[in-house]
């Protein structure tokens, strides 16, 4: 089983950005525990800050992969351009938040992408992503 990480903008800053909400650790050696929890499935990651990239990567494995995990981080609350890209994919994506985007500013209550999404997974840290794996298998 193929499954494709896709993080947004700031998340290459976990582990430096507000560690009273993102919390300490990077993403890099939390998905070097997610590999060795997960040994048989392949977990393919991406990053960028830039909303045309997340966009293209969603349409490049959006047909290949059997599911995709996506933090849009701030694009989750103006980008109808990723919330159209993942409506126009086959693979299921569960949307993915660190945080709890309900207990922080009124903008993050909004979602592009919920409507389109398998499911929402939000507050429970890094954790978030694990438990996002966990539903597709």
């Amino acid at each position: 089983m193929k499954i494709c990480i896709i993080n947004g903008p700031n998340l290459n800053l976990l582990g430096k950005r507000e560690p009273e909400v993102y919390g300490n650790q990077n993403f890099d050696e939390y998905l070097d525990i997610l590999r060795l929890k997960f040994p048989t499935l392949t977990l393919d990651y991406f990053q960028s800050n830039i909303e045309g990239e997340l966009i293209g990567k969603i349409q490049e494995v959006g047909f290949e992969c059997d599911g995709i995990i996506l933090n849009a981080g701030a694009y989750t609350h103006t980008s109808i351009g990723i919330g159209d890209a993942v409506k126009a994919i086959n693979s299921p994506v569960m949307e993915v938040h660190i945080s709890n985007i309900f207990g922080r500013e009124e903008f993050r209550h909004q979602s592009y992408i919920s409507g389109n999404a398998k499911g929402v997974i939000l507050g429970f840290g890094l954790k978030s992503y694990d438990l996002a794996i966990q539903s597709f298998l």
